[in-house]
């Protein structure tokens, strides 16, 4: 499906990757970020220097820092940290002109700390009048920047919409499928990073591979149990948005939740890891909305509370594998 333009809201690592996909289906692609200089390097040089640094970006991808440039298109890509989604995608709600069938996507994986609400919930209350839907799964933006196999989901209720972005985010090495779960993959997305900081820890314990392998497949029984609790359906976390970007994260050297937890593993302070990082850890702020959002659903998640433990209130990292390895004995399923 070919379009005249597309336009993407943040340019970090995974909005640059997702700009060079709609280059190869529209013929202009207006990409916002809020850093002047880095706009200006990425327009006069073609690279997201600090970002994806040893990645071409397309011509056909204009960057801009004014809102107003990214109006007109045929679909629009959010793709601001969790924190800062109400208050720029609100900004760009104002400034942009867009028709009311565009739809607009969200690639963001979080929760609003302040509402509980979902990304795609944050979307709806600043555009009310526009097809709403994610786009989430095992995507990582340097292998996705370098043509690499990648499959992903796109959720959305509407499935005539579903079907068009289904058109769009295809591609010769993107693979993507269509779900009407919105909330399923959206929690999906927000959880597997709190599990991401637990397999980092692990590794910067020095666990070992059985260790992980256990983590990450509690970790997905304790993704299902709250996810199903907070409504999205058991089968979603069994796909791309689930397990797979379970895995992904918890074993790739480019997740960014797991370089943190292998840092804090090593001993790190989080305001040691904040100076060398550089870049938005979604998993540290989830890990707290979804131990809360667990408790408030009364369901049982020893590895989020563990993960938090060693965030919020200072648990030393071995003292927390040791209490997970110590609980009371119980069957496997249930």
């Amino acid at each position: 499906m070919k379009l005249t333009k597309a336009s993407v809201i943040g340019a970090g690592s995974w909005g640059t990757a997702i700009s060079m996909m709609l280059a190869e289906k529209a013929e202009r692609v207006s990409l916002w970020g809020r850093d002047p200089k880095a706009i200006h390097h990425l327009n006069h040089k073609h690279v997201n220097l600090q970002y994806l640094p040893r990645e071409e970006v397309p011509d056909n991808v204009i960057a801009t820092t004014d809102l107003k440039d990214l109006s007109e298109a045929e679909v629009v890509v959010a793709v601001t940290p969790s924190s800062a989604m109400r208050e720029v995608t609100q900004r760009a709600a104002e400034a942009m002109n867009l028709a009311s069938d565009v739809p607009i996507v969200s690639a963001s994986k979080g929760i609003e700390a302040a509402t509980g609400k979902r990304m795609t919930e944050i979307l709806s209350d600043n555009f009310p009048d526009h097809p709403i839907a994610v786009l989430s799964g095992p995507n990582h933006a340097e292998e996705v920047a370098r043509h690499m196999a990648t499959a992903s989901v796109i959720g959305c209720p509407d499935a005539e919409v579903a079907n068009k972005l289904q058109e769009i985010f295809t591609l010769p090495f993107f693979r993507t499928y269509t779900s009407d779960d919105i909330l399923g993959i959206e929690y999906g997305g927000a959880v597997k990073n709190v599990f991401a900081m637990a397999g980092g820890i692990a590794d910067g314990l020095g666990l070992g591979d059985n260790a992980k392998a256990a983590l990450v497949t509690r970790g997905l029984a304790e993704l299902v149990r709250l996810g199903t609790a907070l409504g999205g359906r058991p089968e979603t976390f069994q796909g791309l948005s689930g397990v797979g970007d379970l895995i992904v994260t918890c074993y790739s050297t480019h997740s960014r939740n797991n370089r943190v937890g292998q840092m804090i593993g090593k001993g790190h302070s989080l305001e040691e890891i904040a100076q060398s990082i550089h870049m938005v850890v979604e998993g540290i702020p989830n890990t707290k909305n979804l131990y809360e959002l667990a408790k408030t659903k009364g369901v049982r998640t020893p590895i989020i509370d563990e993960v938090y433990a060693i965030l919020y209130e200072n648990k030393a990292p071995e003292e927390a594998l040791s209490e997970l390895l110590n609980r009371d004995p119980r069957p496997e399923i249930g």
